[in-house]
C-alpha cells in the first residue's frame, strides 16, 4: 500500500482535512484509524458525511487497519491516514506499519492538555509519544493547511516545558 500522507488530527475528517489536504495529496483512500469512531454508527455516519467526492473511506479500529495495511489490502491506492493522537501511530508501527513522516495538525483542548500552539494541545502521553516516534526515525511537522509553512514539531517541543 502506498501510505501518501498520515496526518494527526482531533477531528479527524472534517471540511479542512477534506478540501484542502485532499486537494494537495490527492489520496484515491481515506483511512480514520480510531477505535471509538470505528465503533460508534454515530461518529462513522458524520465522518462518511465530510467525504470527498471520488474518494474512497475507510474507518476502522487500530488492530483492523495495522491487519488490512500489513495483508495489503490497498496496496494499488494512495492512502491518507487519519489519527486523533499519536500514540495511535505508534501502536501502527509497532504492528508492523511502516510510517517516515506525519503532519500534526488540530489537537483540541480537553482536559489535562497544555497548549503547544494555538490549535495543538497535548498531555505528557502526546509528548512521550512524539519522543518515541522520534526515536523511531519519523520526522513529523506541525501544518494546519497546505499553505501554511511545516514547522518541526521536535522544535517545538524542546520549547516546551513539561506537561
Amino acid at each position: 500500500m502506498s501510505i501518501a500522507a498520515v496526518r494527526i488530527d482531533g477531528r479527524l475528517l472534517h471540511g479542512q482535512v477534506a478540501n484542502m489536504w485532499t486537494g494537495v495529496i490527492k489520496p484515491s483512500r481515506i483511512m480514520v484509524v480510531d477505535n471509538s469512531t470505528a465503533n460508534s454508527d454515530i461518529e462513522k455516519a458524520a465522518i462518511k458525511l465530510a467525504r470527498p467526492a471520488g474518494v474512497n473511506l475507510s474507518i476502522l479500529n487500530e488492530d483492523r487497519a495495522i491487519d488490512h495495511i500489513i495483508n495489503g489490502r490497498y496496496d494499488s491506492q494512495r492512502v491518507f491516514v487519519l489519527v486523533r493522537r499519536p500514540k495511535v501511530l505508534l501502536d501502527m508501527i509497532d504492528g508492523g506499519v511502516q510510517i517516515k513522516e506525519v503532519n500534526v495538525g488540530n489537537m483540541s483542548q480537553a482536559d489535562g492538555t497544555k497548549p503547544l500552539t494555538k490549535s495543538i494541545n497535548i498531555l505528557q502521553s502526546d509528548v512521550d509519544a512524539f519522543n518515541l516516534l522520534h526515536t523511531k526515525g519519523i520526522k513529523m511537522t506541525v501544518q494546519m493547511v497546505p499553505s501554511d509553512p511545516a514547522v518541526d514539531l521536535m522544535q517545538l517541543l524542546k520549547k516546551f516545558a513539561s506537561v
